[in-house]
C-alpha cells in the first residue's frame, strides 16, 4: 500500500460534470464542486436509446468531501438502475478498474486502468484534505467529476474528483474519493440533508502554535494541544482540561497523542478520527496531562452532534 502522501489535485469547473444513480428513488450522486454556486442542475438519464432530461433538487451537499446529492422526480423506475455499491478498503494496488463520466462533453464515456496507489491525500474544495483517496491512471479529464469508479465486477469504489495535471488534461494520474467514505455521507445526505458530525465540544491549538510553543518550550509536543475545554462540553464533562494562564505565566492544557489507538499528530488527524464515528459515540483518548509525556492518561468521551453545542 502507498504512504497517505497529500497532493493538490486539480478540479474541473463548475457547470458539467457527471454522477450516478445512488438508489430507485432518484437520488444522484455527484462532485460538490460540479455544482457549487448553481441556480439549478439538469441530470441526463439514458432510457435505452434516448435521453431524459429531468430538473434536479438538491438534497445536500458535503464540501469537506466534495460530495452532493440531488435527487430528480418523474423518472420511470426502469430508467433508474442504481450502482452497486462495492468497497474500498480491500483495494490493492494494481487492481483493474474503470472510470465512467463525461469527459468534455462526450457522454457514457468508460475509460479503463488499475489502482496505481490507495491512502492519498487530495486537497479538497473546502480548503480540507480528503483522505484515503484512491489513485488511478484510468484517464480522468474535465467532465469525469462525479463520476463512477468501478472495480472489476461493476461494483463502486470510488468517485472520480480531481486529477495532477500541469496541462488540465489527463496524465494518468487521477483521484477518487473511497466508497466507504461515499457511502457514510450519501446516506446522511439523503436521510437528514446535511452531515451530523461528532463534536467534543473544544478547542485547539492549530499546528502552527503547537510548533512555536515546543521551540520556545525546548521540548516536543507530538500531538493536538487542548486550549479549551468549557465544563458543559463533552470533553470538559469526560476531564480533559485546556491551557491557563496564571500570573503571567502559560500553563500548558491536555495534548491528545491519540484517537481509539491511532496516532494523532495534527489538528486535521484529530477531526478525521473523531468524524469517523457517529454522535453519541465514545471515542477514547490517549492524553498527556499538561502536555507531559510522563503524564499518559487515558480518557473515554462521549460526543454529541456539532449543531447541539451551538447556543
Amino acid at each position: 500500500d502507498a504512504l497517505p502522501i497529500s497532493l493538490r489535485g486539480e478540479v474541473v469547473p463548475q457547470g458539467s460534470g457527471s454522477g450516478f444513480v445512488w438508489d430507485d428513488e432518484g437520488h444522484v450522486v455527484t462532485n460538490y464542486h460540479v455544482i457549487r454556486n448553481a441556480a439549478d442542475a439538469d441530470v441526463t438519464l439514458l432510457d435505452g436509446s434516448n435521453k431524459i432530461v429531468r430538473k434536479a433538487e438538491l438534497r445536500g451537499v458535503d464540501p469537506d468531501k466534495d460530495v452532493a446529492v440531488l435527487r430528480v422526480r418523474d423518472v420511470p423506475k426502469k430508467t433508474l438502475r442504481p450502482v452497486t455499491v462495492g468497497a474500498s478498503k480491500n483495494l490493492r494496488v494494481g487492481a483493474s478498474v474503470f472510470a465512467v463520466g463525461n469527459p468534455f462533453g462526450l457522454d457514457h464515456t468508460l475509460t479503463q486502468g488499475i489502482v496505481s496507489a490507495v491512502g492519498r491525500e487530495v486537497q479538497g474544495v473546502a480548503g480540507r484534505p480528503i483522505k484515503g483517496c484512491v489513485q488511478t491512471d484510468a484517464a480522468i479529464n474535465p467532465g469525469n467529476s462525479g463520476g463512477p469508479l468501478l472495480d472489476a465486477k461493476g461494483r463502486l469504489v470510488g468517485v472520480n474528483t480531481a486529477i495532477y495535471s500541469p496541462s488540465g488534461a489527463s496524465a494518468g494520474i487521477g483521484f477518487a474519493i473511497p466508497v466507504d467514505t461515499v457511502r457514510r455521507i450519501v446516506n446522511q445526505l439523503i436521510r437528514y440533508g446535511r452531515m451530523l458530525r461528532p463534536s467534543m465540544g473544544i478547542s485547539v491549538a492549530d499546528d502552527q502554535m503547537t510548533r512555536g510553543l515546543a521551540d520556545r518550550l525546548g521540548k516536543p509536543l507530538e500531538g493536538v494541544l487542548v486550549m479549551e475545554a468549557p465544563p458543559n462540553t463533552p470533553g470538559g464533562e469526560a476531564g480533559l482540561v485546556g491551557c491557563m494562564r496564571k500570573g503571567g505565566q502559560l500553563y500548558l492544557g491536555d495534548l491528545i497523542t491519540e484517537v481509539n489507538g491511532a496516532a494523532v499528530k495534527t489538528v486535521e488527524d484529530l477531526l478525521a478520527l473523531v468524524e469517523e464515528t457517529d454522535p453519541g459515540d465514545v471515542v477514547t483518548l490517549t492524553v498527556h496531562r499538561g502536555a507531559d509525556a510522563g503524564k499518559v492518561e487515558t480518557l473515554s468521551v462521549k460526543t454529541v452532534e456539532r449543531g447541539a453545542l451551538r447556543g
